[in-house]
């Protein structure tokens, strides 16, 4: 079993039972002790597991990691992503880009685009689309978050109401295995579905972490997608739910 099949077999087994032991994981893989640490330190570094003495357990489902880390976390993967995404975008097109690290990585790759309309309820993608001349940027109002610069709340909600985009351009914290998209902010969560409402297609952004974690609050199903922008083949059940509700898989 090469290193990337047994990393994914090591997140299954913890999320199956919550914890694994590095003596366990030893004798379930025949490797060394070395081996596995290394394997664990790097699901860590990922934010797919949480490194315990003596072993690896689940991440929180109520506490998402903090916006430092993420905004580092497969870093590579997620330019490999917004690349792809900056592809499906034609230029003078209008778009929702909501909170998440990745979408502001897709902010950076759309400006080499013309005339683009981007209504942002982020103000990070706002400061990186600002100096865009033949940008139109909109940003939302409600509650800024401090930790992340993201805008939520009941006035977000009736701001994004007032528009219908082309696009809308969605991060998320985790996806389940019934096709459930999650976060661990309800108000986040809310103003989320408010841009799925409100745009003609829906782009999703999720590097292959977001399939083992699974926060707390239900902001939508993979249903109303029309795409899905990875780096990595989902499990198969996902793959199953992409297919029978004809969402597109785009892998970078």
């Amino acid at each position: 079993m090469n290193q990337q099949l047994r990393q994914e077999a090591i997140v299954d087994l913890v999320r199956r039972q919550g914890y694994a032991s590095i003596e366990q994981l030893t004798e379930h893989f025949s490797v060394t002790p070395q081996t596995i640490r290394r394997d664990l330190n790097a699901l860590a570094e990922e934010g797919l597991l949480r490194r315990v003495h003596g072993g690896a357990g689940l991440e929180s489902s109520t506490v998402n990691t903090s916006y430092s880390t993420r905004k580092n976390l497969n870093l590579e993967a997620k330019r490999r992503i917004a690349a792809m995404v900056a592809r499906h975008i034609p230029d003078h097109a209008s778009l929702f880009i909501n909170i998440g690290t990745s979408n502001e990585v897709v902010a950076e790759a759309l400006l080499d685009h013309q005339g683009l309309e981007v209504i942002t309820n982020n103000l990070n993608v706002a400061a990186i689309l600002q100096h865009k001349e033949d940008f139109n940027v909109i940003i939302a109002g409600g509650q800024v978050r401090s930790r992340d610069g993201g805008i939520i709340g009941e006035a977000t909600i009736d701001f994004i109401n007032q528009f219908k985009v082309d696009f809308g351009i969605i991060g998320i914290s985790g996806i389940d295995e019934d096709g459930s998209l999650l976060e661990f902010d309800y108000q986040e969560a809310r103003v989320a579905q408010a841009i799925i409402h409100n745009s003609r297609q829906v782009y999703l952004i999720a590097d292959h972490s977001k399939f083992h974690r699974n926060p707390v609050v239900r902001q939508g199903n993979i249903a109303q997608l029309d795409a899905l922008f990875t780096d990595r083949q989902p499990p198969e059940r996902i793959v199953h739910l992409l297919q029978v509700n004809e969402v597109a898989l785009h892998l970078a």
